[in-house]
């Protein structure tokens, strides 16, 4: 892999690499990265982004320490590394320091205040004002010692109170602008990130760099993407805007103070009337013209329009601009932004509707098709690794590469010459691991085909014999909510000796520690555990999949992006369904081995990955287990792993 890697950056051929758990893929892509960099005299500068801000913390504080402790050792030279993330992850200092009803609130300090809440004293309200008391302290202290005041460095908070200390991206002033531009944040960790040769970030903000023309990350010679398997999910994420009422209200409130009675009311009418367009849709893609959404968002355009432009004349000293109304101002630009690219209904888009108990009514566009940016904007720019325990589906890099913008007619072979600044390599550098030796998959071909009514009682009775076979230690992966709790439910009831944990019964933190903690333990959830559970040893020894995880006949964006393959003349079902499916059941039979030692079954209980034809791609994207249908051999071995016959 390092050497791959290092042939990727030095001829600028892009690469895509699986690297299987316990490669070491991280030293892998670091090594010479590094080297590349101190060959360079520190002149090329490689930035690797990884799939959430955990994995960047990882990385930034575990293997890139030790890998530049070791180029240190034997180079004499030490690269600067640096953490960049996005804005809304670094604390205000014009939101801290403009005021507010909080700071009245009481003449204790912030840890008093968390005393007494801690103790049971004060109410909700007085809870949340230590917290951002609390917070803002923190963040002054920040401010003195010249630290970055990173989100993860902070007090424990609430998404609520972090809030009250940091801006949406749209709204911050500019370091020009703001008071506090010479203290700022996110400036600092920007200079840091220019001054330093390896810049580890994240995808949603590699997004923002695309999306932004390469405005965010500083130039690079080389860009490392890990957990690559991610990265069409997070794009699409940070390129989905979304339209409720309540932004639409909010938003018109922080802009009556500079507009004029007529204006400011024909903009607070919008709220009702997205609102009232909202209920009339039924829950879905929107593709007319006609619709209710469409012609609210065009009327919300048209007022927002007018909005932005009677903010943007000012009035007074032009030298001192009103820092208020500029952050409504940026506000009210991205109520237009949305409202246009949903009253557009542009071909490129997909513009659906979502209705839930918690959320209330939204609206939502996102990009049908992410491949042309990464292709135009990323790929096209900088020589660029992607890697992964999962890139090769169905026994091919091609469907990972097609999804990313690289063409299968680009590829080229190892060592080859890459004529086109797109041409790609692929490699899959294998695992340490016998999979054939330390895991059984079983597949349940004599079970009931998943319904939609929930679990039948034929799996949960199958579910319940194998993890009396195991005696616990099973991570259970449900297709949903619903399964998961009603497998937990059926399984206290037949196993009471066992503990079953399951998904919304405390924080996912809490129990997947106590899963990996207690040895006969079991956990059940959804997609939250199908990818990042690390339980190695003999806590995981059972991986139970209910279902083959296609996406859901009502994903709007997922069917649309079905149709668009389809309409092309490609097959929909495979370059789409059965692709996200091989991921997402490559993820989750993972989470069996996670070391040389480790034994186990992966169970799976949709009789389709044996039966139907499209199973063998799916079969080929998992590990190379040993494959059973006979559920008692996996009974046998799962009682023979913890010492009964």
């Amino acid at each position: 892999m390092a050497d791959a890697v290092a042939e990727a950056i030095g001829d600028g051929t892009h690469l895509l690499v699986q690297a299987g758990t316990g490669t070491g893929k991280s030293l892998g892509y670091l090594a010479p990265a590094l080297a590349r960099i101190i060959d360079s005299g520190d002149r090329d500068r490689v930035v690797v982004a990884t799939a959430t801000l955990a994995l960047q913390a990882q990385l930034a504080t575990k293997d890139i320490p030790t890998a530049l402790d070791a180029a240190e050792a034997v180079t004499g030279k030490r690269p600067k590394a640096a953490i960049l993330k996005g804005r809304t992850n670094y604390a205000c200092l014009y939101k801290v320091r403009g005021g507010g009803p909080l700071e009245q609130d009481s003449l204790l300090g912030a840890e008093s205040l968390v005393e007494a809440a801690a103790a049971g004293k004060g109410d909700d309200v007085g809870r949340f004002g230590a917290e951002v008391l609390a917070l803002r302290e923190w963040v002054e202290e920040e401010a003195q010692r010249e630290g970055l005041a990173d989100r993860d460095d902070a007090p424990s908070h609430t998404a609520r109170g972090w809030a009250q200390v940091s801006i949406p991206t749209r709204e911050c002033l500019g370091v020009a602008s703001c008071p506090f531009g010479n203290e700022c944040f996110v400036e600092r960790s920007r200079e840091q990130a220019r001054d330093a040769s390896l810049v580890i970030t994240n995808h949603a903000l590699l997004a923002i760099n695309a999306m932004h023309g390469g405005t965010v990350l500083p130039e690079h010679a080389a860009l490392i993407v890990d957990e690559a398997h991610e990265l069409v999910s997070r794009i699409t994420t940070a390129a989905t805007d979304e339209l409720t009422p309540g932004l639409v209200e909010r938003t018109a409130r922080r802009c009556l103070t500079w507009l004029d009675d007529d204006l400011g009311a024909d903009f607070l009418t919008q709220a009702d009337d997205v609102r009232e367009a909202l209920d009339e849709s039924e829950a879905g893609r929107v593709t007319a013209t006609s619709a209710p959404l469409v012609r609210a968002a065009e009327a919300l355009r048209d007022v927002a329009r007018r909005v932005v432009s009677a903010l943007g004349k000012g009035d007074g000293d032009k030298s001192a601009p009103d820092p208020d109304r500029q952050q409504a101002a940026s506000a009210a630009q991205e109520v237009f932004d949305v409202a246009e690219r949903i009253a557009k209904l542009a071909d490129v888009d997909v513009v659906w509707v979502s209705h839930s108990e918690i959320v209330g009514a939204a609206a939502y566009v996102a990009p049908l098709n992410v491949a042309g940016l990464l292709r135009e904007q990323v790929f096209a720019e900088t020589p660029t690794v992607l890697t992964s325990a999962t890139l090769s589906l169905g026994g091919s890099f091609e469907p990972a590469a097609a999804s990313v913008g690289l063409r299968a007619a680009d590829r080229v072979a190892a060592g080859a010459e890459a004529p086109d600044p797109l041409a790609w390599r692929g490699l899959d550098v294998g695992s340490p691991f016998d999979y054939r030796r330390q895991g059984i998959l079983y597949v349940a071909k004599k079970g009931p085909e998943p319904g939609r009514d929930g679990l039948r009682e034929e799996t949960l009775r199958e579910i319940a014999q194998l993890m009396w076979a195991a005696g616990g230690r099973t991570l259970g992966l449900f297709a949903s909510r619903r399964a998961a709790e009603q497998a937990a439910e059926w399984c206290r009831l037949e196993l009471p000796d066992l503990t079953i944990l399951c998904q919304g019964d405390a924080q996912l933190s809490e129990l997947t520690a106590r899963f990996a903690a207690e040895q006969d333990t079991s956990l059940f959830g959804t997609m939250s555990l199908w990818q990042g559970v690390d339980v190695p040893g003999e806590t995981c020894q059972l991986v139970i999949i209910d279902k083959i995880p296609f996406p859901r006949p009502d994903d709007p964006l997922m069917q649309a992006r079905k149709r668009a393959v389809d309409d092309a003349g490609g097959n929909g079902f495979m370059s789409v369904a059965a692709t996200h499916a091989a991921l997402l059941l490559a993820q989750g039979a993972g989470r069996l081995i996670r070391r040389s030692t480790d034994r186990g079954v992966v169970a799976v209980l949709d009789p389709r990955l044996v039966t139907k034809r499209y199973g063998s791609f799916l079969k080929s994207s998992l590990p190379d287990f040993w494959l059973t249908t006979d559920g008692d051999v996996a009974v046998q071995a799962l009682r023979r792993l913890r010492g009964e016959e």
